[in-house]
Order: C-alpha cells, then sequence, then structure tokens
C-alpha cells in the first residue's frame, strides 16, 4: 500500500481498514483521500489499475453517478452568475419541459417524475434526449421524489446550454477543473487517457438481495428498471472501458476522477481552496433538504438536497453531503468539520447504494476524525 499522510498515526483505523479489504479480497486497485480545511490530511492506493499497471495517487477511474454533486454544482454557480437560484422554474429557460413550473431546485432534488421517460434515447445524442424528455409524461410531482439515475444528466445539461451556451463539460471545464487544477474531469482530455484504471465487472457470489427494489429493477415492465434503461448506452463495465465513456461529460455518470481529485472538488464546494469559484450560498442550496421520505425509485428513505444527497446518513458522515456512485465509488464533504472524503476503486460490487466495503471505510474514517 502507498500512503501518505500529513499527520502520521492520526489515520490508524482507516488504514487497517483499507488493508483489510485487499487482504479479504474485495478489492483490485483503490485509493482513498482524506482531505481538511483545504489540506490533504491522508491518502492510501494500492493493488493495481490494471493488469500491469499499479494503482498510483494521480490513478483515474469513472466515477459514475458520483459526477452528479459536481454536475449541480456548475448549474446552480451559472444561475448565481445570473444573479438566479435553485427557484427558478425550469419553463424559464426551457419552455417545452412537460412540467414548465417545476423549479430548478427540485428538479435537482430528483421530483420531476422523469426518472423513466416514454421513450429511449442514447446518452451520446443530447437532442435525442431533449425530444425523448420533451414527449414524455411526469409519474408525480412535488412533494413525491424518486432517484433519477440517467435522465437527470440530460436535463442538467439541457439547462447548462440554455443558460450559457455550453454544456456542464465545458463549462466544469473553464470555470472550475481548470482554474483549481483539479484531478477530476467531465469529459476526458486524450491526454489523459493512459491514467484511467479499468473498471472489473461486478461477480455475483450467491444471490442477489431479495429484496423489493432489485425484483423491479429485473422487471422489465417496472417504472424501477425503465429507470435505469431510458437512456442507452454505457450500461456496463466494458462500456465503461471505453475512451467513448470518458470523453462523453454526461453530467449523470461521465466524470473521471482520482479519489484526490474527488476529495479536492469538495473542499471548494465548502470553500476552502483558494480560488474557489462556488460562493456559501451554493454550499447551503446544496445542504438543504429539498425533498426526503421514501423514494419512489430506491424504494427506501432517501434524502437530497440540490443535486446532493443527504440520507441516508451513515453514508455521509456528520451531516454530510455527496452522492455515490455506481459499484462502490463515494464521496462527501461534512460542512460542520471541514473534512471531505473520497474513494475510488475498479472493482465493481452490485448494489446501488455503496455497501459493506464502503461503510467500513466511513466508520473508520469517522473514529480517527472524532473530536
Amino acid at each position: 500500500m502507498t500512503a501518505s499522510l500529513n499527520t502520521p498515526g492520526s489515520f490508524s483505523s482507516l488504514a487497517a481498514v483499507f488493508d483489510r479489504n485487499f487482504t479479504e479480497g474485495r478489492e483490485y486497485g483503490a485509493a482513498v483521500s482524506i482531505w481538511h480545511e483545504g489540506q490533504e490530511v491522508a491518502h492510501f492506493c494500492a493493488g493495481l489499475a490494471d493488469e500491469q499497471r499499479p494503482w498510483q495517487p494521480d490513478t483515474l477511474v469513472p466515477i459514475y453517478s458520483a459526477t452528479k454533486t459536481a454536475s449541480a454544482a456548475c448549474l446552480l454557480l451559472a444561475l448565481y452568475d445570473c444573479c438566479q437560484g435553485p427557484d427558478l422554474a425550469v419553463g424559464d429557460l426551457w419552455p417545452a419541459f412537460p412540467a414548465p413550473d417545476l423549479t430548478i431546485g427540485e428538479l435537482l432534488a430528483h421530483q420531476s417524475g422523469l426518472a423513466a421517460l416514454d421513450e429511449p434515447a442514447s446518452i451520446f445524442d443530447l437532442d435525442a434526449c431533449r425530444h425523448a424528455i420533451e414527449h414524455s409524461h411526469p409519474a408525480w410531482g412535488p412533494p413525491t421524489h424518486g432517484y433519477h439515475p440517467h435522465t437527470i444528466g440530460p436535463m442538467v445539461d439541457i439547462l447548462m446550454r440554455e443558460l450559457t451556451g455550453m454544456r456542464v463539460g465545458a463549462f466544469w471545464e473553464q470555470r472550475v477543473r481548470q482554474p483549481l487544477g483539479l484531478d477530476y474531469y467531465i469529459g476526458l482530455p486524450v491526454s489523459e487517457r493512459g491514467r484511467v484504471a479499468m473498471l472489473r465487472t461486478a461477480r455475483l457470489h450467491g444471490s442477489m438481495p431479495h429484496t423489493p427494489f432489485y425484483a423491479a429493477l429485473f422487471n422489465r415492465t417496472t417504472e424501477i428498471h425503465r429507470s435505469f434503461h431510458s437512456i442507452l448506452g454505457l450500461a456496463s463495465a466494458r462500456e465503461m472501458n471505453t475512451p467513448a465513456a470518458w470523453e462523453c461529460a454526461s453530467p449523470a455518470k461521465g466524470g473521471v476522477a482520482s479519489a484526490r481529485g474527488l476529495a479536492a472538488f469538495y473542499q471548494a464546494l465548502l470553500g476552502n481552496l483558494p480560488g474557489s469559484p462556488f460562493p456559501p450560498e451554493i454550499l447551503e442550496w446544496m445542504s438543504t433538504p429539498q425533498s426526503q421520505g421514501m423514494d419512489r425509485i430506491l424504494l427506501r428513505p432517501t434524502t437530497f438536497g440540490c443535486g446532493a444527497m443527504i440520507e441516508p446518513a451513515e453514508l455521509f458522515g456528520r451531516g454530510g453531503l455527496g452522492h455515490a456512485g455506481a459499484g462502490g465509488c463515494h464521496a462527501f464533504a461534512e460542512p460542520d468539520t471541514g473534512y471531505s472524503f473520497a474513494y475510488t476503486m475498479n472493482a465493481m460490487e452490485l448494489g446501488i447504494l455503496p455497501g459493506e466495503r464502503v461503510l467500513s471505510l466511513i466508520d473508520a474514517f469517522l473514529s480517527d476524525t472524532a473530536i
């Protein structure tokens, strides 16, 4: 294991759990980065990025839905630049949206009712996604909410384009990533391809969990199944291991980052990095509950701010906000303590929300940073 700590010995529990996950065969390659008040205070990496390359501190990997928080932060920043906020109606920017009176904050909190579209569209064709969204009928509206795993991506991209003339990836590069030097891309440059780790398909050990969610996920007739299949493309680890995936810049699942870059973004969101473009209002919008209760898609209680997950609480530390990604990657910030946490890996695991592997890391982090 490669480890670097600015406070030696302070993260012994986290180091032990990180090492144990490898010893028990749960990992192939992985990294954890912890930041506090603008400085990286711990970093661990081990294993392999592919069959030949060791995992390095600058190894990049697709982070799936962990991209959503950065994408939402970009849209909110663009609104702030225009002296607007999340109370702006979607229809003011996008008149043909099927629920024009919905606010942007409600959309970012998964309340549009458009998790499943009436016709499919390709993730690589934003105009086709726009047509499919505009010709779908919302299945619910506020106060009901249900996670939009894929359709939220083109929605945010279209709103960004209407507001700024740019898509999220270009705005992120210009306003956030390049000025701060973050090792976190939404639209990977060709020059960085050689640093990307190869994902390994999740292995089924025994049967899938016997829950209503998984029963619905594999039933093609359900809204839950359609919510994960309305936007076509990049549905497998094999597809995600391609330059087309890394360069697609999907706001919902197109991020490619190192653990260090992902955790540093959350420091920028907290206002702890010099030159951060994010004013305090954006953190407040993202950390204030906008929707909460039983999630119509995930079939469990969840809470969302404007573009960030807040509940289930065990995933987000002490009053934190962040977002999980498919396969197990995860990141969050704790506004009250100034910490941010990021975990990236290439051994995919089954399940929509992170499982025991990352929960054990979070528990160790909380133990090591307890006051």
